[in-house]
Order: C-alpha cells, then structure tokens, then sequence
C-alpha cells in the first residue's frame, strides 16, 4: 500500500487534492472518509498534519444537521475525559468498541447476502436495518453490559492486586491507625 493521498490546506482555507490535482470541498473530504480512501490534510506552508482537524469539522457539521449521533450527555462526558487520568484508555475504549461495531455490522451484511442470495441491495438493507434497530439496540445493550461487566471485574483485580503489593510495606491503609 502506498502512502496515503495528500491534501493541502491553504491559508485562504481552500483544500486542494494533489492527487486530483483540483481544489476541493469539505464534502469532497466527507467522500474520500466514507470511500475508504486514505489520506492526510496538510497546512500547505507549515507542512503540519491538520487531519485530526478536518475529521472533527466533518463531525461537527454532522452532528449540527439532521439527527445528531451523540446527545449532549455523552460529549460532556467525552469533555469531562480530557485530562483525566483515564483519557488514554477511554479513546483506545471507544476505538475498539466502533471496530468491533463495525465488524459486527459487516457479518450482517455478508449473512444478509447469503440469507437473500445477493439480492439484498443498499435500499433494502436500509430498510431492513431500520425495522430492525430496536433489536440491534438491545443486542449492542447487552455487549456493553458484557463490556462494562468485564470492566469492574479487571478493576476489581487491579485493586487486589495492589492491596497484595502493597500489604508488605508496614503501614497501616488510610484511615486505620495503626494501634488497631
């Protein structure tokens, strides 16, 4: 695979595809993201990496029209992670947790085929997982219930753990004197 497909991005805040050699929009981005196609966005002077910036506009602009995929609740949480001592481990979190949706969406699509012998076409597959979210709903509840449980459980260990470590160290644990 070679390297990903280069945009610039120029002062006047125009985009300009190196590869197609044209000037594009933010909706041409949005394209390139759902295509599949890899690529990096550049500042044109500065050679600094500006990708990271244009994915969260595209959001951004997606999330201020039509129906929006994270309520508020859930980006003040996502703000409320920044600088918390869990920030790393809340991304690589979600990461996983997106790719994990989206392999579980790919075998549907895939068993839909096979079920409809490849008759099942983009329209219909809509429609199809559109009368079928209330079940994917409670099939993704019960895989972060699985998830969350695991979570308590490894954090339940981690604190054993530590109480073992720490047990020979002669001090008492906080709150206990150490006459007791």
């Amino acid at each position: 695979m070679g390297s990903p497909r280069l945009i610039k991005k120029y002062p006047n805040r125009r985009l300009y595809d190196t590869q197609a050699s044209a000037y594009i929009t933010m909706v041409d981005v949005k394209q390139l993201v759902l295509s599949g196609e890899e690529f990096a966005v550049v500042d044109a002077k500065s050679g600094e990496d500006l990708t990271r910036s244009i994915l969260l506009q595209i959001i951004l602009e997606e999330e201020s029209g039509g129906i929006p995929m994270f309520s508020t609740p859930v980006l003040m949480q996502i703000i409320r992670f920044y600088g918390n001592a869990m920030q790393g481990v809340m991304g690589s979190y979600l990461e996983k947790n997106i790719q994990a949706f989206m392999e579980i969406q790919e075998r549907m699509t895939e068993q839909s085929k096979g079920v409809y012998g490849g008759q099942f076409g983009p329209e219909a597959w809509a429609q199809f997982m559109s009368i079928q979210a209330p079940v994917m709903q409670t099939v993704m509840n019960s895989y972060i219930d699985q998830s969350k449980n695991l979570f308590v459980q490894m954090q339940d260990q981690m604190q054993d753990q530590t109480r073992q470590m720490f047990s020979v160290f002669p001090f008492a644990p906080p709150g206990k004197d150490k006459k007791d």
